[in-house]
């Protein structure tokens, strides 16, 4: 376009050394005749940028080879983002989607066209199209495999979200006055406008209301369904709710008077019918030692309650699991351990049963209940048997007719058991107040031996077997640790039934005579519900994914190679000193509030990075020996290997 505003065409053409496969040009920049690059992707697997001056019109620039072969291709210019970046690190930036199902984003140079930082990631099953959007004022790219995914600019970094939404396979940017940072989209044979929501949102969520608080959930294998566990303390079951209300009602007859009788019937009966749900109005309290629980199984598919069995008022389900039993062949059961009349403080009860039922059909079918002594506070399927916690003593119980059968028993754990897993003839066990427990079992003998425990007493809500010899946990005052058995221990021990052992030879600190050492320690700050090791994306790396009480989501993940620690280290250490803690608490001693922290470099810190004011990120980045963008690219490798 020349000044006075005419289109003319240029008279020569550029013969490339392979066939196009894919064009992309920027936006044309405020104040400018025409954008400055053009970058083609050939059939050689080789991206080159060409200049549009016309002084040098389709000259070469530069040229980057890929990994696989293009897809598509679009050049944003994000310069309004980027102002207080460095200079070297520019505002255009070249996305390139490979047909390996590969997103690469590489910056390119504003003066010189040169490609200096490419990063990659892996985003589906199917060829990558990429497709210029507006979001939030600036430009983006959604970019559609086998999901779709969201790039953008926020908060001195780039996000790339999988958007919560069926598979796309052509988008535009829309905007009308309704909507006016939209997309229109095919999907399949239908045309599509769409308008995002909760942008940062990591995770997408369905909520589906339950009765109670759910305490514990199992899925079962064949069905896909969630079992649920609810328990509410202070609480009325339904059916007790109703004859409460039916003693109200006749309460209040009978304190009227003979001349007030009828009045007295008609606020009674009106009461009755009346209709206040729990969820406006609040569940009426029931008092000190009173439980209401109920087993709910969730069909996952259309997420709609399959069915709901309902225990007596005072039955509370404290543990669950979904076990098969040797000579039962395929059949699924489901055992709920279950509490009677608890009182937490101080302790007490009546009590506790063991409920058997049946998996058919999506439905749970009573098989038999099993008194016990204590409350059953963890379950797990143990060799075609059942390993079930009763109190504090260990047990292995097999399934009879009429009820469970008990076959050996271990009672060494010394407070209550909170939490039982299993690997081989290894079964590791959780007590609410000493930690960790080792525990062999001797099929020959029909016995389980306690081999090797922990020096620290930890309050243990959640845990995790990571190996055969490592174990992850966390404590009720918000510290996650890591045990691991040295390379000395053995599980080869024999119990001694006489007591005729040496005294030196009972055990250290009062517990086994092998302890466990301490590889982790670090304090969240929050009680963790739940430790899982888990994949988050496809293609990821394993991690190890904790839930807190407030509703929190984090993980810790492993370093690969001790540079990239060393590396980790060093930049928390600098973070230390050039982000202190608003209130002026010690960073370090707060990460070692209860154990001092070990082998944790605090990842959230370190995120912090990018918020730096640019002269501090270019001074930590010196005594790095990088570069700001090295360490931003550094941040961001490690967090993508794991998670979003």
């Amino acid at each position: 376009m020349d000044p006075s505003g005419q289109l003319n065409e240029y008279t020569e053409s550029k013969e490339m050394s392979k066939d196009v496969v894919c064009m992309g040009l920027g936006r044309v920049p405020a104040g400018e005749q025409r954008c400055r690059f053009l970058a083609v992707c050939l059939a050689d697997n080789t991206v080159r940028i060409l200049s549009l001056d016309p002084s040098d019109c389709l000259s070469p620039l530069s040229m980057q080879a890929l990994p696989a072969a293009p897809e598509s291709i679009c050049v944003l210019d994000m310069s309004t983002q980027s102002d207080s970046k460095e200079e070297g690190e520019g505002g255009l930036y070249l996305n390139i989607g490979l047909q390996n199902g590969v997103l690469l984003r590489t910056v390119l140079d504003k003066v010189t066209g040169d490609l200096p930082d490419t990063r990659t990631r892996y985003l589906g099953t199917r060829p990558v199209k990429v497709f210029r959007i507006q979001m939030q004022g600036s430009e983006a790219v959604l970019a559609m495999t086998s999901r779709s995914w969201l790039s953008y600019w926020y908060q001195n970094r780039f996000h790339l979200t999988p958007l919560s939404y069926e598979s796309l396979e052509y988008a535009s940017g829309f905007s009308s006055e309704q909507c006016p940072e939209g997309i229109v989209a095919i999907s399949a044979n239908t045309l599509r406008i769409l308008a995002l929501e909760k942008l940062g949102a990591v995770f997408n969520q369905v909520s589906t209301p339950l009765q109670y608080t759910p305490r514990r959930f199992v899925i079962s294998p064949e069905t896909s369904s969630l079992v649920i566990i609810e328990t509410d303390h202070n609480a009325y079951t339904a059916e007790t709710t109703q004859q409460r209300k039916q003693q109200m009602a006749e309460e209040m007859v009978e304190a009227a008077g003979d001349e007030q009788q009828e009045l007295a019937a008609e606020v009674a009966a009106a009461f009755l019918s009346e209709d206040l749900p729990d969820s406006q109005f609040g569940a009426p309290k029931a008092g000190k030692g009173l439980w209401a629980s109920n087993i709910t199984m969730l069909n996952t598919s259309t997420w709609q309650t399959a069915h709901t069995i309902n225990l007596e008022q005072n039955e509370a389900a404290f543990s669950i699991a979904v076990c098969k039993f040797a000579g039962q062949g395929e059949q699924q059961f489901v055992l709920v351990g279950v509490g009677k009349d608890l009182i937490l403080n101080p302790r007490s009860h009546s009590g506790g049963s063991i409920h058997c039922y049946k998996i058919l059909n999506n439905q749970l079918e009573l098989v038999h209940k099993t008194p016990v002594d204590d409350i059953p506070g963890a379950i797990c399927q143990f060799q075609g048997r059942v390993l079930i916690s009763v109190g504090k003593l260990l047990r292995i119980y097999d399934l009879g007719k009429k009820k469970m059968l008990r076959k050996c028993e271990n009672k060494a754990i010394p407070n209550y058991i909170t939490n039982i897993m299993t690997m081989g003839h290894r079964v590791y066990v959780t007590d609410v107040q000493e930690s960790f427990h080792f525990v062999r079992y001797k099929r020959q003998e029909n016995q389980l031996i306690v081999f090797a425990d922990d020096t620290h007493p930890r309050w243990i809500t959640a845990a995790c077997k990571l190996d055969c010899d490592t174990l992850a946990g966390a404590d009720k005052f918000g510290n996650v640790t890591v045990i691991r058995l040295p390379t000395d221990v053995s599980d080869d021990v024999d119990e001694d039934p006489t007591g005729t052992k040496a005294l030196w030879d009972r055990g250290l600190l009062n517990g086994a005579t092998q302890k466990a050492a301490c590889s982790v320690n670090f304090h969240v700050g929050e009680v963790i519900t739940c430790l899982q090791k888990s994949t988050l994306i496809p293609g990821g790396s394993e991690s190890l994914v904790y839930t807190t009480l407030s509703g929190g989501i984090g993980m810790l993940v492993p370093f690969t190679t001790n540079e990239d620690y060393e590396f980790m280290q060093h930049l928390e250490m600098h973070m230390r000193s050039e982000l202190p803690p608003l209130c002026g608490r010690d960073h370090m001693s707060y990460r070692s509030t209860y154990y001092p922290i070990k082998n944790v470099i605090d990842g959230d810190l370190c995120e912090m990075y990018s918020s730096l004011d640019i002269s501090k990120q270019k001074s930590i980045a010196g005594e790095l020996d990088r570069n700001p963008s090295e360490v931003s690219k550094k941040l961001e490798d490690i967090r993508t290997r794991y998670a979003f």
